[in-house]
């Protein structure tokens, strides 16, 4: 395996991750669940759904675009039939949704998540299950279940493929006991 890869174990997967910069002196192991295929994301997708199968988790949520894979997969292995996604490019339908501000670690500039008010009653006083690909620093995960609570959502738990580094637990305090992970990745410093 090349130096500039991190062999990381997914559940019951392993996959290889390009290792990347993100600033000056901190390199990460890049996941992109787009690029490990449908099969990758439906063995991943049942087996993060197994954590929650007892928590009576009414809807899914996920942000764009990472998110939506996992979404999909977590929801067919709960024999669920809907999801939310959390959107973070402004389209014409979503001129008065709710939104949160985040700054993500893979991000170059700041954003937002929106919520779309149509769907609102789909988490308004619903268990919800929120599901990423990767969380790293946790402060997109805590902009999403902020937006999620704002909306009424009773969060149940928080899944995600892999966790990255060590200060997500910190900004996911009021929820750590409510998260469930299918493996851990580094981050690298930069020499």
């Amino acid at each position: 395996m090349p130096a500039d890869t991190y062999l990381a174990e997914v559940g019951s997967q392993q996959i290889t991750l390009p290792i990347i910069p993100v600033s000056d002196d901190l390199s990460i192991a890049l996941m992109m669940v787009i690029d490990h295929g449908v099969r990758f994301a439906e063995t991943a997708g049942r087996e993060l759904a197994e954590h929650f199968a007892d928590a009576g988790v009414d809807v899914v949520v996920a942000p764009a675009t990472l998110g939506i894979p996992v979404a999909i997969e977590v929801t067919r292995a709960l024999g669920l039939d809907d999801y939310v996604i959390l959107q973070k490019t402004r389209k014409v339908h979503l001129g008065d949704a709710l939104e949160e501000s985040v700054h993500a670690i893979t991000s170059t500039t700041g954003a937002a998540l929106l919520l779309d008010r149509a769907r609102l009653s789909a988490v308004a006083g619903k268990r919800v299950l929120f599901v990423d690909d990767v969380i790293s620093s946790g402060s997109s995960s805590g902009a999403a279940l902020r937006l999620l609570e704002r909306a009424g959502a009773d969060i149940v738990g928080i899944g995600a493929l892999l966790a990255e580094g060590e200060g997500w637990p910190e900004a996911l305090a009021p929820y750590v006991d409510r998260v469930a992970v299918l493996g851990r990745i580094p981050v690298f410093p930069r020499a």
